[in-house]
């Protein structure tokens, strides 16, 4: 893309960033839309949008165009990712819904494995606009008809009937800040991982082979952690699965710097920690302040995590330039904080 629109690679990702950050700006507006009229609406909406950032972006000739791709996207991004898919849920069933977020992070983990593929198979055929095109093209054709089925905001008015059977938790705004950093941590780090993980483990002593094939074990392990809290941690309170979460990568890092584990090990560990977090998201805010208001509120706890994650590969890059598999400490520090503030919170009575 860079190449073809005769633009620095840094000016691809910074768009993206952008649309990241516009995501999370947009996230509380859209939560807040979804408490009152539910989310079916919403979510057709954001696959037009997402359809017309990739149209725009498959358009684009030069900077400006590629710019105003990544902002509509954005605001596609706000409207139809987890967030707000969490949110029609939570309004949708309640208090009930933890098993439906855990299914749709069970389903969406293999987005990557699906996705990744793909988009490089289509773009070596085809080219990168006729790739654009073709996602386009797959959220008219799959996404929307799947949207359209979902019930209206009448009819899950008439659903609801489980809105407060519990109080919220004392100093509310206290735990929403530590759950925003939580996330923020987590998504930091995620998206860091994301971005460098061969080269991390590069950094440790083995070849470029071994790191990219123990770097593909972070999808699996994402979902079967997913199908973990699926069918045992389900049972017990999401903030037992969310610190178990925050200790992953940490523990991971350890085992890898102090007894030389096995790169594989590493990635299974921080990916398990990684699929764990993304049900947290959505399952752990619903259960400590119920569904009344979830979307809104869900949207502020996230909005942190979006700007993280839209700083994370530049900032952990240029910490990867300097001190190589050191780096490590910083992401292990962060989630550990993470788990320190998950035991600050306590359970509603």
């Amino acid at each position: 893309m860079a190449r073809t629109l005769g633009v620095s690679s840094a000016w691809v990702f910074g768009a993206f960033s952008l649309a990241l950050v516009i995501s999370a700006l947009l996230g509380p507006f859209v939560g807040r839309c979804i408490d009152r009229r539910g989310g079916r609406d919403m979510l057709v909406t954001s696959n037009l949008v997402l359809a017309l950032g990739l149209f725009v972006m498959a358009m684009a000739q030069g900077l400006p165009g590629l710019l105003l791709a990544w902002v509509i996207t954005g605001i596609g991004m706000a409207m139809g990712l987890y967030d707000a898919a969490f949110a029609t849920l939570g309004r949708l069933l309640g208090r009930e819904a933890r098993a439906s977020i855990t299914g749709v992070t069970l389903i969406a983990g293999f987005a990557s494995t699906i996705g990744w593929p793909l988009s490089t198979w289509l773009e070596l055929e085809t080219g990168w606009r006729d790739t654009c095109l073709t996602w386009a093209g797959l959220h008219l054709l799959l996404g929307l008809p799947l949207n359209l089925r979902l019930p209206r905001a009448g009819a899950i008015e008439a659903l609801e009937g489980h809105d407060d059977d519990a109080p919220p938790p004392k100093r509310p705004r206290l735990v929403m800040g530590l759950l925003a950093y939580v996330f923020a941590a987590g998504w930091f780090v995620s998206t860091a991982m994301a971005a460098h993980l061969p080269r991390v483990l590069q950094e440790t002593g083995v070849s470029l082979a071994v790191a990219v094939a123990a770097a593909a074990l972070v999808g699996p392990a994402q979902v079967a952690a997913r199908l973990g809290e699926f069918v045992l941690l389900r049972h017990f309170h999401p903030l037992a699965s969310a610190r178990l979460a925050t200790t992953l990568h940490p523990l991971g890092a350890a085992l890898l710097a102090l007894f030389g584990m096995p790169a594989a090990g590493f990635a299974l560990l921080h990916g398990a920690g990684n699929g764990m977090m993304t049900i947290a998201s959505g399952t752990l805010p619903l259960t400590l302040f119920g569904p009344r208001g979830f979307g809104r509120r869900q949207g502020w706890i996230i909005a942190p995590a979006r700007v993280a994650q839209a700083g994370a590969p530049l900032a952990f890059g240029l910490l990867l330039e300097s001190r190589g598999a050191g780096a490590l400490w910083l992401t292990s520090m962060l989630m550990l904080a993470g788990c320190l503030a998950l035991l600050m919170v306590r359970r509603p009575t």
